[in-house]
Order: structure tokens, then C-alpha cells, then sequence
């Protein structure tokens, strides 16, 4: 018998599991703005749920403040639904603009039920656009989480993808990605005729380096990769498995986790990291039941289990 070695120390050593940054949790005594401001994204009349439930998970994490920004014709639906999340009528791209020169606005979150037409892809234009300075007491300027709809729109416009910076967060499912990446998704479900085979932290280290910013592709096995080539497993498998989340909306929820964290000053790999980790732990907490609704209301019981 012979021991070989068969060439995995490096990849052991470079891709580990999620280490989340539960410290920087911990509030301080401060004002609210110290903890920033993070602004949804909604889009029109009875498709605003999944912007109301990402702005719940931001407030719910921490941000010091979170705003939605509504169309008119949802003003009513979302004001009836939110309390403590504030609301500003934003008709377009235009007056989107306008509320984006408030420089304490320091996170956004933009594609969860945001639809996909041309008006949309100007809103999209206009939070990819470079952003005024940050404000005077610091921080590191703007910072974006971009899913669903916002995800569909990248794949259609070269343009929009060309402006990713890596302040950028992209949390696609594998359809999205296929969709954002095709030529890496079709080297991922390839079958493996030679080793090593093409590994889902392969593809997500692509698609980030190709990006320029954070990648989160999301599964029961989610990885996330940073343009500099790191890359963490946030495993919710065996004994960690949550499959309560295969519902409609977590994702939004997901997405309202990691914009509060940057609003926080996360970075946006450590924001990516922390916010997967702390939402397959909220399902946890629930079980069995759970409903997209639950997971930012599940928050506080995991942050005080954790000490913060």
C-alpha cells in the first residue's frame, strides 16, 4: 500500500466554511446613523411584498435606518404594511437620483419584485452610477445588493454589468446565474470526464472575478466568492440542513440581511458571509412551518442565543 498525495491541500487550505463576524454585531452607544442607512428598492402595486420583506431583514439586523423607495401607486399598499421602515415616493430614475445625493444613504438593496422593464433598468443605471462622496464622518460610500429582477436586467444589459464595482453583492439562484453566466454554468453541469471536475466554488470564483464585485450563489451548498479569489461554503446540509427555506420569499429576506450588514460597515464578502449564515440559523430556530415572514422576526432569539 501506498500513501499519495492526490493535490488537495491548496484547495483545503483557500475554501473553508463561512466565518461569520458575530462581534461586530454587538451595537455601541451611538445614533442611529452611525449604524447607516440603507435604502429598498420597491417596485408598483401589488408586487411590493418582496422589497417589504428585504427591508424588514435589514431593519431587523441592525441598520440604523432603512427607507423604501415606492411608486406612487404603492404608497398606500406599502404604507399600510410599514411602521418603522420610512417611505419615499420615487415615481423614476430621475427622482431616484434625487434621493440617492443624501449621502447617509450608504446600502442599497434593488431586485426583489422590482419587474424587469425599461424603467427598471433606468433605476438600476442610476444606483450604478458613481456615487458622491461618503459622508463627513466616514465610511467607505455605497454599497449594493443586487437579486432577483436586478439580476435578470445585468444579463440583458452589457452596459449594466460593465459598471459592477466591488461594492457589489450579485445573490443569484442557479437559474439566475445560468442566465448571468451561461458559459460558466454550462462548464458546471458538464459531466466531469478528467479530474479535478469543475466545482461550484470553481464557477462562483469565475463569475466574481468576471463581475468585479461579490458573488453569492445561493443552494443548500451556497458559495461565496470575492474578485480577489477567496471563497466560503455556507453548507446547509446534514445536520445544519434547513429545507423550511424552500419557500417563496427568503430570498428577499436573504437579500435585506446583507444590505442592513453593509449599511452597518460589513464588508461586502463579510456581509455576504455573515448574512447566509444567520439566515439558515434563523431557519433553524424556527423549523418546520416557516414562512418567509418568520425569518426576520426569528433574528433577535439567534442574536441573543449567540451573546450579541
Amino acid at each position: 500500500m501506498r500513501c499519495v498525495d492526490i493535490g488537495l491541500d491548496d484547495e483545503i487550505d483557500a475554501v473553508g466554511l463561512v466565518n461569520p463576524v458575530i462581534s461586530r454585531l454587538k451595537k455601541r452607544s451611538a445614533q442611529k446613523f452611525t449604524h447607516g442607512h440603507a435604502l429598498i428598492v420597491s417596485d408598483t402595486h401589488g408586487c411590493s411584498g418582496a422589497a417589504r420583506l428585504a427591508a424588514r431583514g435589514a431593519l431587523r439586523i441592525g441598520a440604523g435606518l432603512v427607507t423604501m423607495a415606492s411608486p406612487p401607486d404603492a404608497m398606500a399598499e406599502n404604507a399600510a404594511r410599514l411602521d418603522a421602515i420610512m417611505l419615499r415616493e420615487v415615481a423614476g430614475a430621475e427622482e431616484l437620483a434625487g434621493v440617492l445625493q443624501d449621502r447617509r444613504i450608504n446600502a442599497l438593496c434593488l431586485g426583489p419584485g422590482m419587474g424587469t422593464g425599461e424603467g427598471q433598468g433606468d433605476l438600476l443605471a442610476v444606483t450604478l452610477a458613481p456615487p458622491p462622496p461618503p459622508p463627513p464622518h466616514g465610511g467607505d460610500g455605497r454599497r449594493l445588493v443586487l437579486d432577483a429582477d436586478a439580476l435578470t436586467i445585468l444579463s440583458q444589459r452589457a452596459d449594466l454589468f460593465a459598471a459592477l464595482h466591488e461594492g457589489c453583492i450579485l445573490t443569484p439562484h442557479a437559474g439566475e446565474f445560468a442566465r448571468l453566466f451561461p458559459d460558466i454554468a454550462e462548464k458546471l453541469s458538464a459531466p466531469a470526464t478528467k479530474g479535478p471536475a469543475y466545482s461550484k466554488v470553481d464557477a462562483t470564483r469565475e463569475a466574481a472575478a468576471r463581475a468585479g464585485c461579490v458573488v453569492l450563489y445561493k443552494g443548500p451548498d451556497t458559495v461565496i466568492a470575492g474578485p480577489d479569489g477567496r471563497a466560503a461554503i455556507n453548507a446547509a446540509v446534514y445536520d445544519r440542513a434547513a429545507p423550511w427555506l424552500a419557500t417563496a420569499g427568503p430570498g428577499d429576506v436573504l437579500s435585506g440581511f446583507i444590505t442592513g450588514l453593509l449599511a452597518r460597515g460589513f464588508s461586502p464578502f463579510d456581509a455576504a458571509c455573515t448574512g447566509a449564515w444567520l439566515h439558515v440559523e434563523c431557519a433553524r430556530s424556527f423549523g418546520p412551518g416557516l414562512i418567509a415572514e418568520d425569518l426576520p422576526e426569528e433574528l433577535p432569539k439567534v442574536l441573543r442565543s449567540l451573546g450579541v
